[in-house]
């Protein structure tokens, strides 16, 4: 393993358990040169998937870009990486236990919109109106009312 600092090929295991119902494997890490503590995970290589796009177009699964489109929901947001991560190995999960070996990119969209709402609003609000390209300020505030009535039902059902 190579470090993520200074390119050293050595490193020593500080730390290791496993992860997401012991499907995967985080590792601490220290180089052996510089000191630094880095983290790596191991997972067990499913089934590729294949993204079929609005357009047609068919692209491998790539779990990174799940992440960086959750990350950006979340910035300045008090949402863990953990939680992050957790929401994209969510959505894996539940792409391979019910799809075939292609999933329509729509499927991949609802399913963290699904989550982000569970665990922020805002998180949720900022994803949709990428993930849905929201056309004016009409729809974007449709789709608030919406999430609003919810809450406020909510409420009245735990008073």
């Amino acid at each position: 393993m190579r470090c993520s600092f200074c390119g050293h090929k050595e490193d020593k295991v500080v730390d290791s358990r496993s992860i997401q119902d012991e499907r995967a494997i985080r590792r601490r890490r220290e180089c052996l040169k510089c000191g630094k503590r880095f983290t790596t995970y191991e997972y067990i290589e499913e089934p590729s998937l294949m993204v079929i796009k609005k357009d047609g177009r068919r692209q491998p699964f790539d779990r990174k870009r799940i992440l960086a489109g959750i990350i950006k929901a979340c910035e300045k947001r008090p949402v863990s990486i953990d939680k992050m991560e957790e929401i994209v190995i969510q959505v894996e999960r539940s792409l391979q236990k019910k799809t075939g070996r292609e999933v329509p990119s729509t499927r991949i969209g609802e399913l963290v919109m699904e989550k982000l709402k569970s665990l922020d609003d805002v998180a949720y609000v900022r994803f949709a109106s990428v993930y849905r390209q929201f056309r004016d300020v009409e729809q974007f505030m449709t789709e608030l009312k919406v999430m609003l009535n919810k809450e406020k039902q909510k409420s009245r059902k735990k008073s």
